[in-house]
């Protein structure tokens, strides 16, 4: 019976390097996103600050061990066995549920769901103990449960959320009208202030976090109670003319040091705040597994009342853990997932939305924009007219792209890792449990609020984002709470096979994951997405757009391609496929239209001309992803409805057709590929032979129509897909015409004559 119960630790410890990769990898969001997004440092210095972070955050983490122990449970009435079934139970449900929020790249809570997960399986072997009692019943379901503390941790993280968002837009809309958008200038007069005040939070914070799990706190415990004010006092004096030097006399930028030392913090506090959510489980595990070996008494009948005492955490295991988070942050694809979506809610300017509005979010912004309205009737003119000039944007710099340009500036960046870091410390002073990654995305959702990110063009769509982002908090907490319970009840039924049932089935589940998320991130490489042209000449926008001529082409084949063989052969599959790949293509055209208005503004006096080229090429950009859908959707709605098979004549000259179109868009993809625009006019020369040809089968379908034709169905189906594919030539030639015009207009076009259906 030993035996099993080692095997249960040696795959807790599997599951807990497993469940370290999976949680780092959405907790990851919590301290990089502030360097990421304001670019005030390279990515390369933000991983290696937030690396040292991590790892000594992890190593220096003794002693926060403790809610996996005795904080939601009361370990004396479990006995080891049933102990072992919940620790089991929590490790399995933690790592899918974390799994799932990654591959969706939402940022849920660690704390969270352990808490929740750790509950469900106490609660589950509870009742299964109650049942199994003569004398118990639901009432007793108390003498369980550490209801007080589960009630004080729940109620903390969800207060956390509230202090968190109302805080950090308070402390930005402050900052913002001491600083504006231009706080360059004010940075001579104010910056050492802001950098003294943002350094001793950061630091005050760093200290709290960092050593209250140390060995060596009790030593420095004595110097630190009381004196709490004077430490800060001193810390902002010493950090302000520090900062007064770092600026004016070393001319560096402090902002940028605000931000790096604030992401060290942060990782400092991720590791040794959420360590507990990855290991806390298993190490507790190993410790009930040494107490209850070294007894001699059966595990039915071994009260694990030794955990409720304090033991502290193996150094070399803490050392282990910190190297795995490392690893995980330098290489795991899905924690930039995570990341970019809180990038995207938090981002100053406009853009393609991951998230679509909803009726609540569509509610609460005309409530605010209402309350907006009215404020602005109280106000007097000159008021409302000064504060809008605090938060006058400055115009983009041209010589940045766009994916260089930063998403936030410094300033919102510095006030995000102050107020996190300080909402933090005052919570740990006050041993109040909190989340890190609910206080850091809720602060970040604040400032960008107060900042006037959410514009009216923009604010549907993150609130919507938000709202999803706290929906899957409560989805954590339910979902962990109940599948939890449910691992405890199969595992207490079946017994070893359960647990190797349940790993397998997770294991499985994982690769699959992992295959799915590798698999869509590779549906459309990088050098076939189309990428939004920010030039400020008709050449530039040729020679930029070059690529996504080429990107539309190859995937516009693959489309038209799918649509006749999946219709040919009836494999939904496949048509279902050519679906999805037209409506990422036609996403994209759209998110190209919508940035019209930013790339007008970009262009210079000289070259206004580009509009007119750039806004053209679009609309027949659209008319091809319009006509792929027509034919998409159509072939998709025949085979689905189980209509009768098209003929074997019309599905020869449906195929004909995709080999003419095929072998049209491979050219252009190479010609614009290669940059060879020269060779443009031969792709214009056979234009009138395939319009031609596609004349000629739509003559003869009306003659076997009219002669032995039987089915309306087909026929209406074969003549759409034949105009469709029509208009679909004519859309491409007009495009190619239209380059061939603006790349070398010295160069007579060939006569090419316009038709459409």
């Amino acid at each position: 019976m030993e035996n099993i119960y080692l095997l249960m630790i040696v795959a807790l410890a599997v599951l807990a390097i497993a469940d370290l990769v999976v949680g780092v990898s959405n907790d990851a969001v919590n301290f990089l996103n502030s360097a990421i997004g304001s670019k005030a440092i390279s990515f390369r210095t933000i991983m290696i600050v937030a690396s040292l972070g991590i790892f000594l955050g992890a190593v220096f983490s003794s002693g926060m061990m403790e809610v996996a122990r005795k904080g939601i449970f009361v370990p004396e009435q479990f006995m080891f066995n049933e102990i072992m079934i919940i620790f089991m139970a929590v490790m399995i449900t933690d790592i899918l549920l974390l799994d799932f929020f990654n591959t969706l790249g939402m940022p849920t809570s660690t704390t969270v769901s352990i808490v929740f997960e750790l509950l469900g399986a106490a609660v589950a072997m509870a009742l299964i103990k109650i049942s199994a009692s003569e004398t118990e019943t639901i009432a007793d379901l108390a003498n369980y449960i550490n209801s007080s503390k589960a009630l004080m941790i729940i109620s903390g993280i969800l207060l956390s959320v509230v202090i968190a968002f109302s805080i950090g837009a308070l402390v930005q809309y402050l900052s913002r009208l001491v600083f504006s958008f231009h706080y360059e200038r004010k940075m001579k007069n104010f910056g050492a202030i802001f950098g003294g005040l943002a350094l001793t939070a950061i630091t005050y914070f760093i200290f709290m976090k960092g050593m209250k799990g140390t060995p060596y706190y009790d030593d420095l415990k004595g110097l630190l109670t009381g004196n709490e004010l004077l430490i800060i006092a001193g810390s902002m004096v010493v950090w302000t003319l520090f900062s007064f030097l770092y600026s004016n006399v070393f001319k560096k930028n402090i902002l940028a040091l605000v931000i790096t030392v604030g992401t060290f913090g942060l990782a400092l506090a991720f590791a040794g705040n959420d360590l507990v959510n990855f290991i806390g489980v298993p190490m507790a595990a190993y410790h009930s597994f040494e107490a209850w070996s070294a007894s001699g008494v059966a595990a039915e009948a071994y009260s694990m009342g030794a955990l409720a005492k304090k033991v502290p955490t193996e150094p070399m295991l803490l050392f282990i853990a910190g190297g795995v988070m490392v690893l995980t942050l330098w290489f795991s694809k899905k924690a930039r997932t995570v990341t970019e979506t809180e990038l995207g809610l938090a981002r100053q300017d406009e853009g393609q939305e991951k998230f679509q509005p909803n009726l609540l979010s569509r509610t609460v912004v005309r409530a605010s924009t209402r309350f907006s309205e009215g404020l602005d009737m109280i106000l007097p003119k000159s008021t409302q007219q000064k504060i809008n000039s605090r938060f006058e944007k400055p115009q983009n710099n041209p010589a940045i792209a766009k994916h260089d340009a930063p998403v936030f500036d410094q300033i919102r960046a510095s006030v995000n890792l102050m107020i996190a870091g300080v909402l933090i410390s005052i919570a740990t002073s006050m041993k109040l449990p909190l989340s890190t990654t609910y206080v850091t995305f809720m602060v970040a959702m604040g400032t960008s609020l107060a900042d006037r990110a959410w514009g009216r063009e923009s604010a549907v769509y993150r609130v919507a984002g938000v709202f999803n982002v706290i929906g899957g908090w409560f989805f954590t907490a339910i979902s962990a709470f109940f599948a939890a319970a449910l691992m405890a009840y199969i595992i207490y039924l079946g017994g070893p096979a359960a647990i190797a049932v349940l790993i397998f089935f997770a294991i499985v589940l994982l690769v699959r994951n992992y295959i799915t998320y590798k698999k869509r991130s590779q549906e459309t490489k990088e050098e076939d997405r189309i990428k939004r042209s920010e030039s400020s000449s008709i050449q530039g926008v040729i020679h930029e757009s070059a690529d996504n001529i080429s990107a539309v082409a190859n995937r516009s084949r693959k489309i038209f391609r799918d649509a006749i063989t999946g219709l040919a052969k009836e494999d939904l599959k496949q048509l279902k496929k050519s679906k999805k790949g037209n409506d990422k293509l036609t996403s994209e055209v759209e998110e190209l239209r919508d940035n019209i208005f930013y790339f007008i503004k970009n262009l210079d006096e000289s070259s206004v001309g580009a509009s007119d080229f750039y806004i053209t090429a679009l609309g027949y950009l659209q008319d091809m992803a319009q006509s792929l859908e027509y034919i998409g959707k159509a072939s998709y709605k025949h085979v689905n409805n189980n209509h009768k098979k098209l003929k074997f004549n019309q599905t020869r000259d449906l195929l004909e057709v995709q080999e003419e179109i095929e072998k049209l868009l491979d050219r252009i993809n190479e010609t614009f590929k290669n940059r060879d625009l020269d060779n443009i006019d031969e792709i214009l020369h056979s234009k009138q032979l395939l319009l031609e040809r596609l004349s000629e089968k739509i003559q003869k379908q009306i003659t076997r129509t009219r002669s032995e034709e039987s089915s309306p169905k087909n026929t209406s189906l074969y003549f759409s897909l034949l105009m469709e594919s029509k208009d679909f030539v004519v859309a491409v030639m007009n495009l190619m015409e239209l380059y061939y015009r603006e790349h070398d207009s010295s160069i007579p076009a060939p006569e090419i004559v316009s038709e459409s259906n």
